[in-house]
């Protein structure tokens, strides 16, 4: 009798759960697209307003004084041999190009020194999936659906829902999606080089050079934090922040 008891009570719970998962499928219907709409909360020091009201905090390093024109980055590039974007309609299309040679080493080696940077401070080195579902990117506050979507998707007859990521990011946060991470492990630093894919625009209009590319390398920092306080996405931001500052300086540059 109790074994009949307890079947006849497991029927009734599966009855519940048939009608609970039939409402909770509609409320998110009816909900999910209009919270995806809610923007991200930005840093209180932000200041509100369009470019016009950005505000410049620091200068490191001086602007080079040439008593000459200075050549751009892409003339100096093909004179070199070393960058190709011109002609290349028939091949891959606008904004796409190559590196040879030197410019092809110099890739790499701005990826190992800043690899080899990153892993003495600690870092997590991980390798990312360049195919992830649409879930994984609206976590991270992108809409593959969007008109325009600067999202690669993949044919949705071959493979449902699948887009190219436009950053290592949106990988790491999928690996770190849906799980809890221990709280004496945080703060999680992880840093990830990925090729990232882009939807950029496709006319002509733009100035040549490699700005606004469909494909490029990046090495990424990337940090998952506790709240316990309040203060430590700010605080790793923070280490983030001068980390980049220290990698500029090693290489020489000016920057603001």
């Amino acid at each position: 009798p109790e074994l009949a008891s307890l079947r006849e009570r497991g029927r009734s719970l599966r009855g519940q759960l048939r009608v609970l998962e039939a409402e909770e499928s509609e409320l998110e219907q009816r909900f999910y697209l209009g919270a995806l709409q809610l923007p991200n909360r930005t840093h209180p020091a932000v200041p509100v307003g369009d470019q016009s009201q950005a505000q410049l905090l620091e200068v490191v390093g001086e602007k080079p004084v040439f008593d000459f024109k200075p050549k751009g980055h892409l003339e100096l590039g093909e004179g070199l041999d070393i960058i190709r974007q011109r002609r290349l309609s028939h091949v891959s299309g606008h904004r796409s190009y190559y590196l040879c040679g030197a410019g092809a080493l110099l890739q790499h080696a701005l990826v190992t020194f800043t690899l080899q940077k990153l892993l003495s401070k600690g870092f997590l080195p991980m390798t990312v999936p360049d195919l992830l579902r649409g879930a994984v990117f609206e976590g991270c506050g992108v809409q593959p659906s969007a008109a325009p979507s600067q999202v690669y998707s993949i044919d949705p007859t071959r493979f449902e829902d699948l887009c190219l990521a436009g950053s290592s990011e949106v990988g790491i946060a999928g690996y770190f999606m849906d799980h809890a991470v221990q709280l004496q492990d945080l703060p999680v630093r992880v840093v990830c080089s990925s090729t990232c894919y882009r939807a950029e625009t496709d006319t002509g209009r733009e100035p040549w050079g490699l700005y606004r590319v469909h494909q490029f390398t990046k090495v990424e920092m990337f940090g998952v934090t506790a709240a316990e306080r309040g203060t430590e996405s700010e605080e790793l931001l923070d280490e983030f922040l001068g980390l980049q500052k220290e990698i500029f300086s090693e290489l020489g540059l000016h920057y603001r």
